[in-house]
């Protein structure tokens, strides 16, 4: 495909920043991170922060690093686990998610061209962003250190659309990435989902519309307002069974947050309901895990100000019914 990253070359990268990787430890509030992830592994009792590189100066290469820890206060300093070659067409890396599954591990990653999509923006707007063509795409490897391979050289969700943040749920044997339209494209921003083949190397069908920006409480109503949807992530709780799903974007009078949503029917498709928000403090696009210690985590970047923005955990309470941050 015209313009999409060849992976020849990443091997030779990868290995020769692995020989160079920093040795120093770090403390959480060292690490400047936008839209963290972390894998906790049990079997080695080690919690893996992804972050794409450029979050770090210095990182001296496009792609993917993670950092460990065994604590959540000390972290080892940033291996590569992704090196995408130099000169491919990729301008940026966002929201690198991992997911153990099927005895492998997948690396869920938004790639940023720069080529232009077809599309052009909304009339009478003087202001738009740049609209070029980004995509979730899936990478494997059979360790959560890498190195990380791709399925495929194209992205898993649709070509012809501005689409980032895919997330991983297995729904009954069925999995799905859930991910996001981008505003940009559409103005209405949307979460969507779209099947994928059990071994994850391509989609299983057309995606299908969960929800959009606008079906928040408070959301802007202009017709020409760019609506975020930002970070799905499914959660489902062991109490009730209740399917949760949070999400990020901006609310008037609230700014940047993270809103909790709720499947009234316990699936991926929904329908989707409440959309209340959870976290309101200039934070987002956050994930949920369970620490060894047992504490359910909301991670999050906070602020949402570049280049301030840092890895925070705030515990939460699942009753259930809900989830509540704790204060």
């Amino acid at each position: 495909m015209k313009n999409a990253p060849r992976f020849i070359s990443a091997a030779l990268i990868f290995a020769s920043l692995c020989a160079s990787a920093q040795t120093a430890t770090l403390k959480t509030e060292d690490i400047r991170i936008r839209d963290p992830f972390i894998f906790a592994d049990a079997k080695t009792a080690t919690y893996y922060l992804y972050a794409q590189s450029e979050n770090r100066k210095g990182s001296r290469f496009q792609g993917v690093e993670v950092y460990t820890s065994t604590n959540l206060t000390d972290w080892a300093a940033p291996r590569p686990v992704l090196a995408l070659p130099n000169d491919q067409g990729v301008s940026m890396v966002w929201a690198p998610e991992m997911h153990a599954y099927g005895g492998a591990y997948y690396l869920f990653v938004t790639l940023t061209f720069r080529t232009a999509v077809a599309d052009k923006p909304p009339a009478d707007v003087k202001k738009w962003p740049p609209m070029h063509r980004r995509g979730t795409w899936i990478f494997r490897a059979d360790s959560p250190a890498g190195p990380f391979k791709p399925l495929k050289n194209d992205s898993h969700t649709p070509p012809a659309w501005m689409a980032l943040d895919g997330t991983l749920y297995v729904d009954s044997g069925t999995p799905y990435m859930v991910f996001c339209h981008e505003w940009v494209q559409l103005i209405d921003g949307t979460v969507d989902a779209v099947a994928l083949k059990s071994d994850l190397t391509d989609s299983a069908g057309e995606p299908v519309r969960l929800f959009s920006a606008s079906d928040a409480p408070g959301a802007k109503t202009g017709p020409q307002e760019g609506k975020v949807t930002d970070g799905p992530f499914l959660y489902k709780s062991p109490k009730s069974g209740t399917l949760f799903m949070i999400w990020s974007t901006f609310i008037p009078g609230k700014g940047y947050c993270v809103l909790l949503a709720r499947s009234e029917s316990g699936r991926v498709a929904g329908p989707w309901k409440g959309h209340t928000p959870l976290y309101t403090t200039n934070g987002g696009h956050g994930m949920i895990f369970t620490a060894f210690d047992g504490r359910l985590l909301l991670a999050l970047h906070q602020p949402n100000t570049s280049p301030q923005e840092r890895l925070r955990f705030i515990g939460l309470t699942d009753d259930g019914a809900t989830l509540l941050c704790a204060h």
